[in-house]
């Protein structure tokens, strides 16, 4: 007699799936249209047919234990073909962001940022309000005279102060979840090999979004979210740089225009506003194709689009605002790079930790022929 499999549903989990929009789950019939047309999909282990039983049935566990759930990158070819209109791109979507909620540490952080659709008035207000009672606080609140530098306004070790501890702060709170994810992945086969050896390749694919240009309907999203990615590459290491600069060389802020450092930093302003811009008007534009909107995902690419339109008002009204209103706009700017700061492992952004981490897993359990392919 074959052994029974314990199958343990969450009734909570199927209510948050459909209030968060994936009650479409329920249509599917497992005609297995969406692995059939799906290119992420490695043959000997298809998805999202699977995974969309599992969300059916309120198998939080299993989702959350599976490789498949970070591999898809929401194309959303399946949902384009789905004869009952399933959308399984977007039930996966939904499903990515309970695992984020689920593993977060700590879990308080993951539900407010999980519930943006009511919570985004603290998320973003808070560190707002938190800039302007710590500059009162340090009788700061006021506005320089002569020409405006904002280094006069909020000194350098001032925001340094704040960011490296939020910074790492970020970083442990990513380790612990990183930490629980990797426990708890596994599709049965053993690891085997070196982490980092995997890594490396992982850490190429996504860097270059290989996986992007195998999948037809998410072509066009590419280069957005591409431009994305190195924008804010490019504004961390100009950061780095800034401080090796300031307390290293002891160079005098701001720096001139045609400066290497700024030509960087400008570079990468660029590259965020152009990202931004795509992957706003893909959404706009082609909604089917982009998926639907959930608030856990609008929040994150509002949050990052007012970082940049923040960025880029405080740079232009160092020169063309009143003194007052360019500082108003600047402590704007410094909020919300810091609320963005802090949701970043309970954010969409934490999919590059665990989808880097998927990726190393599944080529860590495949043969070394089938992982480079």
């Amino acid at each position: 007699m074959a052994a029974l499999t314990a199958v343990a549903p969450s009734t909570a989990f199927t209510e948050e799936l459909r209030r968060r929009g994936g009650a479409t789950a329920a249509r599917c019939y497992q005609c297995a249209t969406c692995s059939s047309v799906c290119e992420l999909a490695p043959e000997d282990s298809p998805f999202p047919r699977r995974q969309m039983l599992w969300a059916q049935w309120g198998l939080a566990d299993r989702l959350a234990a599976h490789p498949a759930v970070w591999l898809c990158h929401q194309c959303n070819d399946c949902t384009q073909r789905c004869p009952r209109d399933a959308r399984p791109g977007d039930v996966l979507q939904i499903a990515r962001a309970l695992v984020i909620e689920r593993l977060a540490f700590p879990k308080v952080l993951g539900r407010l940022v999980g519930r943006a659709a009511t919570t985004w008035p603290l998320l973003i207000g808070a560190p707002i309000f938190f800039w302007i009672v710590l500059l009162a606080g340090t009788g700061l609140l006021s506005v320089p005279r002569g020409a405006l530098v904002y280094g006069d306004f909020v000194p350098h070790w001032l925001i340094y102060a704040v960011f490296f501890p939020v910074a790492g702060w970020v970083m442990y709170t990513s380790w612990m979840s990183g930490r629980r994810f990797w426990a708890l992945l596994s599709d049965g086969s053993p690891r085997s090999g070196s982490f980092l050896k995997h890594l490396m390749p992982v850490l190429i694919e996504i860097a270059t979004h290989k996986r992007f240009a195998s999948c037809e309907a998410a072509r066009p999203r590419r280069l957005g979210h591409f431009f994305l990615l190195w924008g804010f590459v490019g504004a961390a290491i100009t950061s780095g740089l800034l401080v090796l600069a300031l307390y290293g060389f002891h160079t005098e802020l701001p720096l001139p225009l045609g400066h290497p450092f700024k030509v960087l930093g400008n570079i990468s302003g660029v590259l965020l506003v152009a990202g931004g811009a795509l992957v706003v008007k893909h959404r706009w534009a082609d909604s089917d194709r982009a998926g639907t909107s959930t608030a856990f995902d609008t929040f994150f690419l509002s949050v990052v689009v007012a970082v940049i339109a923040s960025g880029v008002l405080a740079e232009a009204g160092r020169f063309a605002f009143p003194a007052e209103l360019a500082c108003a706009v600047y402590v704007v700017h410094l909020g919300v790079v810091l609320g963005l700061f802090l949701t970043f492992p309970y954010s969409k952004f934490a999919h590059l930790l665990y989808r880097t981490l998927a990726l190393v897993h599944v080529r860590m359990t495949t043969p070394p022929a089938s992982a480079e392919g």
